[in-house]
């Protein structure tokens, strides 16, 4: 027998440390080569570490929630005969959070948060955590392999375990056992889910790692050391929904457009007259940077949680290039694929629940920002147009979060009028000023 050091990689970050936030072994256990060990959380980044070697697991280097230095041993494995040589990992690919919600619906996808926007949520898009290769490449996926060989988040994982379904067991297509495809399984297999009410849920325990702690701590900061305010507005989308099908029916190869890059081009009309709110607020040197150039934070929902990916220079694309940015962060965000820099750096956010969104909400600022906008559902209403004649009209409201230090409910209420003259003309929405 042979002891073999599993010691966690440099990922590629620049980083001293990572979080633990699953363990997929514990002491005792046998493990195949390739065989999912823990996931890792860099800076809003979950990694996924395999085993270069085959044995039995005979250490585990602390619990969920520990940090554990890069260069540190994490796994220590009993192998048959000499000890192998260490295994350099290959370079990660660049990690990112996996959305706002969702995100929580400009590109269409199966979170009950999707990302913004307000179009029918297709099923299958999820997005897994990054993953760094210690060993060879994993066979393709097929169904009917064991379980350990199988591709799969860990929100899909923990899922399938509480459920009792052998990933293995799970047919599926793409690179990876998806949200979608455990829901067909328990469709056509039952998945010993009792009938009638409702499965009882047994009572747990969820300790707070990884992503979510960093959203919880982030929230909390936001809120701490914010004075929020919210005001909302109601806006008629009847003609901009005219307009967004009339372009979409003759789209030819560009992507589809949903009501987010509308929404995003209106606001970056908007924006330069009311400076105060396009800006971030340093709290600690007590200065405000009201920013020329509109980098335009998107809140997306991602397995692990909420993050902001940043569409740079959204003054300067028009409605379907900022279609086709929209689409590529949304994947880039939610497969671990986007660059640190297209997660900093926003000046202004818009978050949407989409099709799940209420009448109102009062979204939480993305600190240092000083201003948040959240779109609400679209929604058919009578309304009185003309000479108090009714009329069935498209209407959603916005609603606007802002920090009462450095924005005033004056300059709020002008900015939503403001933007309300844009929306509600198409014309001059789509016009080049």
């Amino acid at each position: 027998m042979a002891r073999y050091e599993f010691k966690l990689p440099d990922i590629g970050e620049g980083i001293a440390e990572a979080e633990i936030v699953a363990w997929h072994v514990k002491v005792g256990d046998a493990v195949a080569e390739d065989q999912q060990l823990a996931d890792m959380m860099t800076d809003k980044a979950t990694v996924e570490m395999e085993s270069p070697v085959a044995g039995k697991v005979i250490e585990v280097a602390g619990a969920v929630g520990d940090m554990i230095p890069i260069g540190s041993v994490l796994v220590v494995i009993e192998t048959e005969g000499a000890a192998a040589p260490e295994t350099k990992a290959t370079e990660a690919e660049e990690p990112v959070a996996d959305g706002l919600v969702p995100e929580e619906g400009v590109p269409e996808i199966e979170s009950p948060l999707p990302l913004a926007g307000g179009e029918e949520p297709r099923s299958g898009e999820r997005g897994g955590p990054v993953k760094v290769e210690t060993g060879p490449p994993p066979a393709p996926p097929a169904s009917g392999r064991g379980e350990a060989h199988v591709q799969a988040s860990p929100a899909v994982r923990q899922r399938a375990r509480d459920l009792g379904i052998d990933l293995g067991r799970v047919k599926y297509a793409g690179d990876r056992v998806r949200h979608a495809d455990l829901d067909a399984w328990l469709l056509y297999n039952g998945g010993g889910v009792a009938h009638g009410p409702g499965p009882k849920r047994q009572d747990e325990d969820v300790k707070v790692v990884g992503l979510r702690r960093k959203i919880a701590e982030n929230m909390q900061e936001a809120k701490r050391r914010i004075p929020h305010f919210t005001l909302v507005e109601e806006y008629d989308v009847t003609a901009l929904e005219e307009t967004r099908a009339m372009m979409n029916a003759d789209r030819g190869a560009n992507p589809k457009l949903t009501m987010l890059p509308f929404l995003i081009t209106a606001l970056c009309k908007t924006l330069p007259d009311f400076p105060q709110i396009n800006a971030r607020y340093d709290d600690e040197t007590n200065v405000i940077h009201r920013s020329g150039a509109v980098h335009m934070g998107m809140a997306t929902q991602t397995d692990n949680g909420l993050s902001v990916a940043v569409i740079r220079g959204a003054e300067g694309r028009d409605v379907w290039n900022l279609a086709g940015e929209i689409l590529r962060l949304a994947e880039a965000t939610r497969t671990g694929k986007a660059a640190r820099e297209e997660l900093s750096g926003s000046t202004f956010t818009i978050s949407s629940l989409g099709p799940w969104g209420g009448i109102s909400s009062t979204p939480v600022i993305n600190r240092p920002e000083v201003a948040i906008l959240a779109v609400n559902k679209v929604k058919e209403m009578p309304v009185v147009v003309g000479d108090g004649e009714l009329e069935i009209r498209k209407m959603m409201n916005l609603s606007i979060s802002c920090d009462h230090r450095v924005v005033d409910g004056w300059d709020a209420a002008l900015f939503m009028q403001a933007l309300k003259g844009v929306i509600e003309n198409p014309l001059r929405l789509l016009s080049m000023r």
